[in-house]
Protein backbone atom coordinates (compact mmCIF):
# COMPACT_ATOMS: atom_id res chain seq x y z
CA UNK A 1 0.00 0.00 0.00
CA UNK A 2 1.64 3.56 -0.76
CA UNK A 3 2.18 6.42 1.63
CA UNK A 4 0.78 9.42 1.92
CA UNK A 5 2.76 12.54 2.37
CA UNK A 6 3.28 11.81 6.18
CA UNK A 7 3.78 8.73 5.99
CA UNK A 8 0.38 7.21 5.82
CA UNK A 9 -1.24 4.53 4.23
CA UNK A 10 -3.17 4.81 1.31
CA UNK A 11 -5.32 2.75 -1.21
CA UNK A 12 -3.25 2.47 -4.43
CA UNK A 13 -6.88 2.66 -6.75
CA UNK A 14 -8.83 5.96 -7.54
CA UNK A 15 -12.06 4.91 -6.09
CA UNK A 16 -10.11 3.11 -2.70
CA UNK A 17 -8.44 6.27 -2.31
CA UNK A 18 -11.38 8.15 -2.54
CA UNK A 19 -13.61 5.62 0.17
CA UNK A 20 -10.52 6.40 2.35
CA UNK A 21 -11.37 10.02 1.84
CA UNK A 22 -14.91 10.48 2.42
CA UNK A 23 -14.45 8.26 5.56
CA UNK A 24 -11.82 10.65 7.07
CA UNK A 25 -13.46 13.32 5.99
CA UNK A 26 -16.61 12.29 8.09
CA UNK A 27 -14.70 10.80 11.00
CA UNK A 28 -15.16 6.94 10.35
CA UNK A 29 -11.24 6.44 10.20
CA UNK A 30 -8.89 8.77 12.30
CA UNK A 31 -5.75 9.68 10.88
CA UNK A 32 -2.85 8.92 12.76
CA UNK A 33 0.16 11.18 12.95
CA UNK A 34 3.28 10.29 10.97
CA UNK A 35 5.69 10.38 13.26
CA UNK A 36 5.95 10.21 17.78
CA UNK A 37 5.70 13.71 18.84
CA UNK A 38 9.05 13.40 20.82
CA UNK A 39 10.58 12.51 17.78
CA UNK A 40 9.28 15.51 15.93
CA UNK A 41 10.10 17.67 18.72
CA UNK A 42 13.95 16.40 18.46
CA UNK A 43 14.12 17.24 15.06
CA UNK A 44 13.11 20.81 15.71
CA UNK A 45 15.62 21.25 17.88
CA UNK A 46 18.28 19.44 15.55
CA UNK A 47 17.35 21.97 13.06
CA UNK A 48 17.87 24.83 15.18
CA UNK A 49 20.46 24.03 16.74
CA UNK A 50 22.14 23.63 12.61
CA UNK A 51 20.85 27.19 11.96
CA UNK A 52 22.76 28.26 15.19
CA UNK A 53 26.00 26.87 13.40
CA UNK A 54 25.36 28.14 10.03
CA UNK A 55 27.15 31.35 9.20
CA UNK A 56 24.66 34.33 7.93
CA UNK A 57 26.30 34.58 4.72
CA UNK A 58 25.37 29.97 4.47
CA UNK A 59 22.08 30.82 5.62
CA UNK A 60 21.69 32.85 2.57
CA UNK A 61 23.07 30.58 0.30
CA UNK A 62 20.87 27.75 0.93
CA UNK A 63 17.71 30.03 1.45
CA UNK A 64 18.55 31.17 -2.21
CA UNK A 65 18.55 28.10 -3.48
CA UNK A 66 15.53 26.40 -1.73
CA UNK A 67 13.72 29.44 -3.62
CA UNK A 68 15.39 28.67 -6.74
CA UNK A 69 14.22 25.17 -6.57
CA UNK A 70 10.91 26.44 -5.53
CA UNK A 71 10.41 29.01 -7.89
CA UNK A 72 12.24 27.54 -10.74
CA UNK A 73 9.95 25.22 -12.05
Amino acid sequence: MPRGPQGQRRPADVIGAAIMVAKIATGEVEEKPAQDPAAASLGRKGGAARAAKLSPAKRKEIARKAAKSRWGK
